[in-house]
C-alpha cells in the first residue's frame, strides 16, 4: 500500500496463522521453524514418491518475482535475503518521485530558482530530504503498523514474512526520520532563514505520517481524512518546502496546493482497492470498503479530474489562459486512461493506469507552478 510523506505521509491482524514473526535477533526461533523440522520426514517421503512438498510458504506468494520490482518496493517483488535490499524495499522508492517533483514545482513557483551550482545543490538536498529520507520513513512506519493487514493481503512482504527483524525495522524508522529532520535544519541555515520553516515543515509532515499510520488516531482508518492527509503530504508539503527554500510561501499558493491535495486524495484511493480484503477484515473504512468498489472508482476519478478543471478555471480567471489550456490538455489523456484501464478494473489495471495517467498529472502540477511564478 502506499503511504503518507515529505515530507510525506503514509499503517494492523486477525488471523493468527498469518501473524508476522516479528522477533528480535536474540529471541528464540519462531514456532514455524520448529514445525518445519517436524515436516522434514514428510518431505523425504514425498521425495521418495516423486511428489514435491514445499515449505510452509504463504498461499499468496508469487511464483516468480522481479528483482527490479523488489528494489522499487512494488507488487511482484522477488523474495530477497540481502538486508540492504530489504531495507530499500521498505522505503518504496517508487513513491519518491512525486515528492521530488513537488520540490521542483515549489522551486519553479518561487520565481527565484536559478541554474547555479548552489541552487541546484540546495534542490538536490531538499529532494533527498523529501524522498529517500522522509518518504522512506513514512513508508517504513506505514508497513510496520500495517504488518497485520499485510499478513492477510501480502504475507510475503518483508515484515510479515519475517525477512527483517523488529529491531532492524525500528532502527530504520529512527535513522530516516532523524536524517530528514537534520537535512531540513541544514536547509534553513543554508537559505539564511530567520525562522526555520523547512525544519518545521519536516516535523509537521513526519507527525502527519505518524498519526496517519499509528494508533490511536490512525487517520487511514477513515477513507476521507486519511487519503486527504496522504494527498497533502505528497503534493502540498514538498511544494511548500521547495518554495520556502527559494522564496516565500503566500496564501494563494497554500490554497492552490491544498486544492491539489484533493486530487491527491483521489490518487491515494487508487491504492486502496487492492487492500479491500484486509481492510474489511480489520475494520478499516477505506472508501472502497465504505462505499463499494463501483462508487469508490467514481469518487477517485472525480476528485482527480474536478480538481484539475477547477485549477484550470482559476488560472483562466487570473489572466493566464495559455496555462489554463495547457492544464486542460494534460487532463484529457488522464480521463481517457481512466476509462481505458481504471474504471474497467481498478485492481487488475492499477499499475498500468498509474503508469499511463500519472505523468500527465505531474506535468500539470509543473504547469500550475510555472503559472504562479509569473
Amino acid at each position: 500500500m502506499a503511504t503518507p510523506h515529505l515530507l510525506a505521509a503514509a499503517a494492523a491482524s486477525t488471523a493468527s496463522a498469518f501473524r508476522p514473526p516479528l522477533f528480535s535477533l536474540r529471541s528464540p526461533p519462531p514456532s514455524s521453524l520448529r514445525l518445519n523440522r517436524r515436516r522434514h520426514f514428510q518431505m523425504v517421503r514425498a521425495a521418495e514418491t516423486d511428489k514435491e512438498t514445499k515449505p510452509n510458504a504463504p498461499e499468496k506468494t508469487p511464483a516468480a518475482g522481479s528483482s527490479f520490482n523488489q528494489l522499487l518496493g512494488i507488487k511482484g517483488a522477488k523474495q530477497e535475503s540481502d538486508i540492504w535490499k530489504i531495507r530499500l524495499q521498505l522505503t518504496k522508492p517508487v513513491t519518491w518521485p512525486p515528492l521530488v517533483w513537488g520540490v521542483l514545482c515549489g522551486a519553479a513557483a518561487s520565481g527565484n530558482f536559478h541554474w547555479t551550482v548552489e541552487d541546484v545543490a540546495k534542490s538536490i538536498v531538499c529532494m533527498i530530504m523529501s524522498g529517500p529520507c522522509l518518504t522512506g520513513y513514512t513508508q517504513t512506519i506505514n508497513d510496520w503498523y500495517d504488518r497485520d493487514i499485510d499478513a492477510i493481503n501480502e504475507p510475503y512482504r518483508p515484515i510479515p514474512s519475517g525477512a527483517i527483524s523488529e529491531n532492524e525495522v525500528i532502527t530504520q524508522i529512527w535513522v530516516l526520520l532523524l536524517a530528514g529532520l537534520g537535512l531540513g535544519a541544514l536547509l534553513d541555515v543554508w537559505a539564511g532563514h530567520d525562522f526555520p520553516i523547512i525544519f518545521y515543515l519536516a516535523v509537521g509532515g513526519s507527525l502527519l505520517s505518524y498519526i496517519y499510520s499509528a494508533p490511536p488516531l490512525k487517520l487511514k482508518q477513515n477513507g476521507w481524512i486519511g487519503n486527504f492527509a496522504l494527498g497533502a503530504s505528497y503534493i502540498g508539503l514538498p511544494w511548500w518546502a521547495g518554495q520556502a527554500l527559494f522564496g516565500t510561501l503566500t496564501p494563494d499558493i497554500v490554497i492552490l496546493t491544498s486544492l491539489y491535495s484533493i486530487a491527491g486524495l483521489g490518487i491515494a484511493i487508487v491504492n486502496d482497492f487492492k487492500s479491500v480484503e484486509g481492510d474489511r477484515a480489520l475494520g478499516l473504512q477505506s472508501l472502497p470498503v465504505a462505499f463499494g468498489t463501483e462508487t469508490a472508482k467514481w469518487i477517485c476519478v472525480g476528485a482527480i479530474d474536478i480538481t484539475q478543471l477547477s485549477v484550470a478555471g482559476y488560472l483562466l480567471s487570473t489572466g493566464k489562459p495559455y496555462y489554463a489550456l495547457a492544464l486542460l490538455g494534460l487532463t484529457i489523456p488522464q480521463v481517457v486512461f481512466q476509462f481505458q484501464y481504471f474504471l474497467k478494473d481498478p485492481v487488475k489495471y492499477d499499475v498500468k493506469y498509474q503508469a499511463s495517467a500519472q505523468p500527465f498529472f505531474v506535468l500539470g502540477l509543473l504547469v500550475t507552478a510555472l503559472a504562479t511564478s509569473h
